[in-house]
């Protein structure tokens, strides 16, 4: 399962554990080599292991370096891929839900590899996943905020029904179009929820980055 960190990667975690006929082997997340954080969500990795944990699955991370080129990440990712094949990984599942050139991506990525790409929330009402995410009771902070399309103050808040209503009309209220990244600290998907305090925020290359910081 490709586990972001975040609130759609978490409940298609959920959704897949639904089925009888799927065995989850465990969590692959991208970090950001620099700043030994998950790229775009910022999520520490202590954090990040305490989500693996609160789970129940094994988690392997990818470092990837700061800055990354094109091929870089092609180069690394098809290395992970190869020896996942090579263990006998016949699926890999992802948390997108309708950005067609990134599921395309993944796709080839995959191709011939005899993996195949998952996609448990693919096509469902971004507004109506949110309902059925926040009824459950999965809880979520905003990580990182795009400042080209909200400002800053979004950051480090809760996701909830009330943030979702304060968001202009052109955005998604689950952050598809990478308005928001989310850290998810509970849910129906975790055996126990994570504590968490929110830290500094601060802006870096046109986004704000909100440190939510596991408690001890």
């Amino acid at each position: 399962m490709s586990w972001s960190s975040g609130k759609d990667s978490a409940w298609a975690l959920y959704l897949l554990r639904q089925d009888p006929g799927i065995e989850i082997l465990g969590l692959f997340t991208v970090m950001n080599e620099q700043f030994n954080r998950v790229s775009m969500h910022s999520t520490r990795r202590e954090l990040l292991q305490r989500q693996a944990d609160a789970v129940g699955l094994p988690l392997r991370t990818i470092n990837l370096p700061h800055p990354c080129t094109n091929e870089q990440y092609d180069t690394i990712m098809r290395q992970f891929v190869t020896e996942s094949a090579a263990n006998e990984v016949e699926c890999m599942a992802f948390g997108d839900l309708f950005l067609e050139d990134i599921r395309e991506y993944r796709e080839n990525q995959l191709k011939g590899t005899g993996i195949e790409a998952m996609f448990p929330l693919w096509g469902t009402p971004t507004r109506e996943l949110a309902e059925h995410m926040l009824s459950a009771g999965l809880d979520a902070y905003v990580s990182s905020v795009d400042l080209k399309k909200l400002p800053l103050h979004f950051a480090g808040r809760k996701w909830s029904r009330e943030l979702i209503a304060e968001l202009p009309q052109d955005c998604d209220p689950c952050g598809e179009n990478g308005e928001i990244h989310t850290i998810v600290v509970a849910g129906p998907m975790f055996r126990r929820p994570i504590s968490i305090s929110v830290g500094q925020i601060v802006e870096r290359d046109g986004f704000a980055y909100a440190d939510i910081i596991p408690m001890s």
